[in-house]
């Protein structure tokens, strides 16, 4: 995998751009200007990132994913990971037939759905998962693979299916970890 050297990031400008970014030059990046990369981002092969997105440090985001912010944006916390072909949307259309969709359509014909996308502290998102407008994903939940979240989660839960539920408690050993990890930073 290949990436944009600093100098390519810094070229695109970001809204904040932080130390040891890796960005793939196979990657899709819309609206630069509105993203704002924490240090330590890495994203992967064939991502679209675009619109209002907020990253914290030590965030990946592996290959094939989309992170759709849109107008209300969508914030990651620290140390969160999206496996391979994750979607994450700030906005949809209203699909009941009520109304007339897709981007080449004036506002005014149709009812979309805007809303902030929060993801929390060691937070991941199993493969092919989509997670909706209006959810916030709690510190330390993991989201199985195929997922659909349409609700927010609460704290340390695993949630799989769809519509997700909670299935069980998830450790939470690894604060311990993370703790000892960033000591050894210093």
């Amino acid at each position: 995998m290949a990436y944009l050297s600093t100098a390519q990031l810094e070229k695109l400008g970001f809204r904040k751009l932080g130390k040891e970014v890796r960005i793939s030059d196979k990657a899709s990046i819309y609206n630069p200007e509105l993203i704002e990369l924490g240090d330590y981002t890495r994203i992967d092969d064939f991502c679209v990132v675009s619109g209002r997105v907020i990253f914290g440090k030590y965030n990946h985001i592996t290959p094939m994913c989309l992170v759709a912010g849109g107008e209300p944006g969508i914030e990651f916390a620290d140390f969160c990971t999206l496996a391979y072909g994750v979607k994450i949307f700030a906005q949809s259309d209203d699909y009941s037939g009520a109304t007339l969709t897709n981007s080449l359509i004036p506002k005014k014909y149709k009812d979309e759905k805007f809303a902030k996308v929060q993801l929390e502290r060691h937070v991941i998102v199993g493969a092919g998962a989509t997670i909706m407008p209006g959810t916030t994903i709690k510190e330390g939940c993991s989201i199985g693979a195929m997922a659909l979240v349409t609700k927010s989660t609460d704290p340390w839960g695993i949630y799989v299916g769809v519509p997700a539920v909670r299935v069980k408690e998830r450790k939470q050993d690894l604060l311990d970890l993370e703790k000892k990890f960033l000591g050894e930073l210093k």
